[in-house]
């Protein structure tokens, strides 16, 4: 049965998820990690540890099966709190009601559950497996056990690497050929922080929603956890003042927020702490041309497209690339057809959201306090409810709906002309022609298409 059998490289989100589906649909598939099983050790953590999981994450693990059991454990964010240096706050929705809001799930639980749903479809899971090389003309795999360094050989019809961004498929497919990689660092980096409960063990602020304090070229944002915990990240440039240059130290960090945090100040008693034990973690866009060789590997997920998490749909994307590429291995019996059209479909949508990403790191650290911004967003808002089927919010697009990625940037770079030309020498809507404006929305935009 080599014909419908599949060799996945790394058991986090993506690859077991994919596990799931192609398991299924009636795959042999063996899945190789080179950490061992969070099941039994416990969750050993890595970057991000809160993620936003929206309707295109929450499709695919419908699909699978695993939708209610992680729901069970999400919590739900309707919007941006804006905390201003003054103090003030201000939620700024995300949609029209709580139909329109996305999930804060944590990494550790959500890959837990992932693994039984992939074991219990009939995926074998190999743990202390790190591949080590990968000769594609013998297709042969050899993994390395991290516990006594033994090596293991493997044969295998596709490899296909859903091990993130320091993919080591993706190192041993640039051995055989050239796939056009290219990252761009964003020149900030970030640092995770945490809200514990307050002490009669609740949130400590809002719990339904995601803040931000946005401070022109940095920013601090908090997202909830079920245990009633909120993990905070805090961007810095790498370089200037403030940056991770200057802010070297617990002290360092304690005064930044004293000047420009004070009231997240209260809530992190253990800031000295966590900024000197975490990790900074850096900030990059992952570039590749081409995402296959011919019909032995192909990837997905971060191990082809990383991008920067500011639009909260890494895993959204790599989920949605899962979806994709178990359609195409079922449409398909050439697995190099099937891997090309894999990347037709996915690569220019990557592209989009890596695009848009780098856009929403501008707008929460920079844009969400302007004037001219809230009044766009208000005639946003207004927009969407005079025509619903023309105008459709770009977050909404994203982050609510399954219309390509690439769909929603190219439109969303219309309707942001549209709003900018409408607002433009308005300090409110009530001076707007409301009869021009409905005019021009109609010429301008088409009717958007019916997602399937």
């Amino acid at each position: 049965m080599a014909e419908r059998h599949i060799t996945i490289v790394g058991a986090g989100l993506a690859g077991a998820l994919l596990a799931t589906l192609l398991a299924q649909r009636g795959w042999t598939v063996d899945v190789y990690e080179k950490r061992s099983d969070p099941r039994v050790q416990g969750y050993g953590g890595g970057r991000s540890i809160n993620l936003a999981l929206a309707e295109r994450g929450r499709h695919a693990l419908r699909l699978a099966g695993g939708d209610d059991e992680v729901m069970a454990q999400a919590v739900m964010m309707r919007g941006r709190m804006v905390h201003f240096l003054d103090g003030r706050t201000d939620l700024q929705r995300y949609g029209k009601d709580d139909s329109e809001v996305i999930w804060s799930v944590h990494r550790g639980e959500l890959n837990l559950i992932l693994l039984d749903i992939a074991e219990d479809a009939g995926a074998r899971l190999h743990f202390h497996r790190g591949l080590a090389s990968a000769d594609f003309d013998a297709r042969i795999a050899r993994f390395r056990d991290d516990r006594d360094g033994s090596l293991h050989e493997v044969g295998f019809e596709s490899l296909i690497g859903a091990d993130g961004a320091g993919s080591a498929l993706r190192a041993a497919m640039l051995q055989a050929a050239d796939l056009g990689e290219r990252t761009e660092f964003l020149g900030h980096s970030y640092k995770e922080l945490e809200i514990p409960p307050s002490p009669d063990g609740g949130f400590s602020i809002e719990p339904n929603a995601l803040h931000i304090w946005p401070r022109g070229r940095y920013m601090c944002i908090a997202l909830p956890n079920d245990e009633h915990t909120f993990t905070v990240t805090l961007f810095l440039p790498n370089e200037g003042d403030p940056s991770f240059a200057t802010v070297k130290n617990g002290a360092d960090a304690r005064a930044l927020f004293e000047r420009d945090f004070a009231d997240a100040l209260p809530l992190i008693p253990n800031l000295e702490h966590d900024f000197e034990q975490n990790p900074t973690g850096l900030l990059a866009t992952l570039y590749l041309d081409n995402w296959h060789l011919d019909g032995r590997a192909v990837l997905l997920g971060d191990a082809a497209h990383a991008m920067v998490p500011f639009h909260g749909q890494g895993m959204n994307c790599a989920f949605e690339d899962c979806v994709a590429l178990a359609d195409h291995l079922e449409r398909n019996a050439d697995r190099a057809a099937a891997f090309a059209a894999f990347q037709a479909e996915r690569l220019p949508n990557a592209r989009a959201i890596q695009q848009m990403a780098l856009e929403n790191y501008l707008e929460m650290r920079d844009r969400v306090d302007d004037e001219d911004y809230l009044l766009q967003r208000a005639l946003e808002r207004q927009l969407a409810e005079r025509h619903p089927g023309r105008f459709v919010p770009r977050y909404a697009m994203v982050t609510f709906r399954r219309l390509p990625y690439a769909v929603a940037f190219e439109r969303g770079q219309l309707q942001r002309e549209l709003l900018v030309e409408l607002t433009r020498g308005h300090a409110s809507l009530d001076t707007l022609d409301w009869d021009a404006v409905d005019t021009l929305v109609r010429e301008r935009l088409s009717l958007l298409p019916a997602e399937n």
